[in-house]
């Protein structure tokens, strides 16, 4: 579910909990203190089972853009353990000022898209992967470097990548339907428009 504007969302987002049905009570508590009296701008929630052996869990995905902050909200469910006898639902809040968004990168996969749309249209993007970076956590990828002389034995060290990748969400059409696709990149374009304001 997405709703983005200039009016606030805050109700629109826990009606959306709601309906998603998923320990509404917990999720909207968890939202609800981190927003800390912001106002919501503009949300999208995803629901996603998990499957781990012969049991399905669940998790859902909660962003929400305030005027000053991108607010990440994950829940999951547990099975008893060792420290609790009972089944248990986790949660946990991240608020990111908006001016600490190094980026927001925006991956679409389009089907068919030798075929041009219809006029007015725009092609049927798929899936879209919305990843966004503040600084938190990142990434090194090494390999061994080497040279272009085929027959050198020698040691050149390493090279590698460093990558931010602080978030990333995936949401595709089979899974979740089209319209799901949509707001996440509406999502996307309101987030962008943030951090170019901040």
């Amino acid at each position: 579910m997405l709703k983005s504007s200039s009016a606030d969302q805050t109700t629109d987002l826990r009606d959306a909990i709601d309906r998603c049905g998923y320990y509404p009570s917990v999720v909207a508590e968890a939202i609800e203190s981190a927003l800390a009296a912001e106002p919501v701008l503009a949300y999208v929630l995803h629901h996603e089972p998990t499957f781990d052996r012969d049991e399905v869990r669940r998790h859902v995905t909660v962003l929400a853009l305030t005027p000053s902050r991108l607010l990440v909200a994950h829940t999951d469910e547990h099975p008893p353990d060792d420290l609790l006898p009972a089944p248990y639902a986790s949660t946990s809040t991240e608020a990111v000022p908006l001016h600490r968004v190094g980026s927001v990168a925006v991956t679409r996969m389009v089907a068919n898209p030798a075929i041009e749309p219809n006029s007015g249209s725009t092609p049927g993007v798929t899936e879209a992967v919305l990843t966004v970076g503040w600084g938190a956590v990142k990434r090194v990828d090494l390999e061994p470097a080497s040279c272009n002389d085929p027959e050198c034995v020698g040691d050149h060290g390493y090279s590698g990548m460093l990558s931010a990748e602080d978030f990333a969400l995936r949401i595709s059409s089979s899974a979740d339907g089209a319209e799901a696709v949509d707001q996440l990149l509406e999502f996307a374009r309101a987030l962008s428009a943030a951090t170019v304001a901040s």
